[in-house]
C-alpha cells in the first residue's frame, strides 16, 4: 500500500520519475513517499478516490506527515531527528568537486 524512498542525488531524478511509472502499475499502491536527504522536505503522492496522483509537499520540521492508507502520523522533526544538514552539505560539496 505505502513505497517509502529516500532519495538521493543520483537516484532523485529516477526515483520520481520511472520507477514512480513502474510503482504506479501496481494496483495495491496508495501512496508513494519521497524523503529528502539533504533537507526538510517530503513530498507524498497519495491516490484519490478517481485513482489520480496527488502531490503534498512538506517543508518545515514542524510539518507533520500523515500517511492515508495507513494510520501513521509523526513531524519531520522525528523523521529527521538524527540528521546534520551541515556534514550532507559539506559532502555533496566534496562529491561535486570531485565530478568535475
Amino acid at each position: 500500500m505505502v513505497i517509502v524512498e529516500v532519495l538521493s542525488n543520483s537516484t532523485k531524478d529516477y526515483d520520481r520519475g520511472g520507477k514512480f511509472v513502474a510503482y504506479r502499475s501496481i494496483p495495491e499502491l496508495r501512496e508513494y513517499i519521497l524523503i529528502d536527504q539533504y533537507s526538510y522536505h517530503i513530498e507524498q503522492f497519495a491516490k484519490n478516490s478517481d485513482g489520480k496522483w496527488v502531490l503534498t509537499e512538506y517543508d518545515s520540521a514542524e510539518s507533520g506527515l500523515t500517511l492515508e492508507s495507513v494510520e501513521f502520523q509523526m513531524p519531520l522533526s522525528e523523521i529527521y531527528e538524527r540528521i546534520n544538514f551541515e556534514v550532507e552539505e559539506e559532502v555533496n560539496e566534496q562529491i561535486s568537486e570531485i565530478q568535475e
